[in-house]
């Protein structure tokens, strides 16, 4: 009866979040509650377990990056930078969406996909309030750009870091096999992008001129205090990309890299602490304790089992399933905590599969489907809900379907491409 009861109680708050009849932070507590009381949830273990509770690497990651960004945001980088890339776009829209995306897409391998959010998001609010257009589509259009670049490498896209971990790969690894195909992905969608996004392209000559006549040196109000963050960020940088070496978590780097900037800057902590994203963070905590209520009671492990059991002996038929599965499922589950809890069922299949080369497949497929998932819905993935927040609080609010209805595309468009490379690449 429990695995039920879970399930009603997610899908019921999954309704109300997707149709914003309340508002989502409410929703995820009363949820979270309902998980708890009813005795859904493992105790004080959501508190402690990353794969039946809170997964704190996360909250604590964009804790940090958001006290390192608040501060590096009032040296006026952000204005110089959004300046630049008008400037350089000429404030033609679809050009500066390109160039937005690629900044994103490129950096989003090394800082991971939210880490790059955070950075590109405020430039890009900045620059569309210069040209006086929309910031809805150029945001959603990164957070697309992000959890398909950041597929590309061990460190990009959270998921990954936990499918490394419990299937041995290296960073390396995820270069060789990942990589190739996020490339092209990637170009596809920019190419489709123009058509995607088509209705959103404006463009005013008397906006852009005023914008072209701007010197956007003048908007460092700072430079010292710049030069200081940016050796900060930089050293947080290296951090994560140590991750796989001094095995510290990316959670710890952000946290040391916030307390540094704060001591560097002797910024007032009040005035930093008002820039954090709390309602963000709290969503955050409530959507892990409602997917460990399905954890938890076995909701998530039996559509799994259900699922690879009904295979067979077929691997290309059981990779097509993780692909497809994993796209489907991670879009509505948050893909963190979907593949903590189907990482290990994937690892016991792959364990009975006798060519190394066809297991590590598996793998891949499963990377795939849970990295492109994450862009199918507006709660797939923790760099939608962080984008999601950061255009509320700037004014350029994101409805569910808003976001919803460009990733659904792009995740059907990826996911294909991804199973014809998985096809092409391990079985033909």
């Amino acid at each position: 009866m429990s695995p039920f009861i879970a399930l009603a109680i997610f899908l019921v708050a999954f309704f109300f979040i997707a149709t914003e009849k309340a508002n989502k932070v409410k929703v995820v507590l009363i949820a979270a509650g309902l998980m708890a009381v009813l005795g859904l949830v493992p105790g004080a273990q959501v508190f402690y377990s990353e794969h039946e509770g809170i997964d704190w690497n996360v909250i604590f990651l964009l804790f940090g990056m958001m006290i390192i960004v608040g501060i590096i945001k009032q040296t006026g980088v952000f204005d110089y930078l959004a300046i630049w890339a008008a400037k350089k776009s000429k404030g033609r829209p679809y050009r500066l969406m390109v160039m937005l995306m690629g900044i994103t897409a490129i950096a989003s391998p090394f800082l991971d996909n939210v880490t790059t959010i955070m950075l590109v998001a405020p430039v890009t609010v900045v620059v569309c309030n210069r040209l006086h257009i929309p910031a809805q589509p150029y945001l959603i259009a990164e957070v697309l750009a992000s959890n398909i670049g950041g597929a590309a490498t061990l460190i990009g896209d959270p998921p990954n870091i936990i499918i490394g971990s419990r299937a041995g790969l290296t960073f390396n690894d995820f270069l060789i096999h990942m990589a190739p195909i996020v490339v092209v992905i990637f170009a596809a969608f920019v190419l489709f992008s123009r058509v995607l996004f088509r209705n959103s392209f404006q463009y005013n000559a008397d906006h852009v001129a005023e914008v072209m006549a701007l010197q956007e040196k003048r908007a460092i109000t700072d430079p010292r205090l710049l030069v200081r963050c940016l050796v900060v960020l930089t050293a947080v940088v290296i951090g994560f990309g140590l991750h796989a070496v001094v095995h510290i978590e990316p959670s710890i780097v952000a946290l040391v890299g916030a307390g540094v900037m704060l001591l560097v800057s002797r910024a007032n902590v009040s005035d930093v602490l008002d820039e954090v994203e709390w309602p963000t963070l709290v969503f955050f905590m409530g959507l892990f304790v409602m997917v460990a209520g399905l954890v938890h009671t076995g909701v998530i492990a039996s559509i799994g089992t259900w699922a690879l059991d009904i295979l067979g002996d077929d691997y290309f038929v059981a990779a097509t399933a993780l692909l497809f599965g994993s796209s489907v499922l991670g879009a509505f589950f948050d893909n963190i905590p979907y593949v903590a809890t189907t990482a290990p069922i994937v690892e016991g299949v792959v364990a009975q599969v006798p060519d190394p080369q066809t297991g590590q497949a598996l793998w891949w497929a499963f990377a795939l489907g849970a990295d492109f998932g994450g862009n199918g819905t507006a709660v797939a993935a923790s760099a939608n809900v962080v984008a999601i927040g950061i255009a509320a609080r700037t004014g350029h609010k994101i409805s569910f379907w808003q976001f919803t209805r460009y990733g659904i595309v792009v995740t059907i468009m990826s996911t294909l491409m991804a199973w014809a490379y998985v096809w092409l690449r391990y079985f033909s």
